[in-house]
C-alpha cells in the first residue's frame, strides 16, 4: 500500500512543481481575476494555492492511471 501512494504522490509532486514554474512563468499573479474581482492575497500564497491545486489534480490523474493498471481480478481486492 505505501508502495502504490508513492507511486501515486512522488511523480505528481515532481510535475506539480514543473507546472508551477510554467503557469507562473507566463501569468503574474496580481494580474489574475476572479469572477471579475483581483485577487487580494499575497503572490506567495496565490503560488502555494496553485502548487498544491496542480499537486491534487495530478496525483488524481496518477492514482486513475494506476486503478486502471490494475488486473480485473484485483480490483474488487484492492484498498485503493
Amino acid at each position: 500500500m505505501k508502495q502504490k501512494i508513492m507511486w501515486i504522490v512522488w511523480p505528481s509532486f515532481l510535475m506539480a512543481g514543473v507546472m508551477e514554474l510554467l503557469v507562473f512563468a507566463l501569468v503574474d499573479p496580481q494580474d489574475m481575476h476572479w469572477f471579475g474581482h483581483a485577487f487580494e492575497i499575497s503572490r506567495q500564497a496565490v503560488y502555494t494555492l496553485g502548487f498544491f491545486v496542480f499537486w491534487f489534480v495530478i496525483a488524481l490523474s496518477s492514482a486513475m492511471t494506476l486503478f486502471l493498471s490494475l488486473p480485473s481480478n484485483e480490483v474488487n481486492q484492492s484498498p485503493l
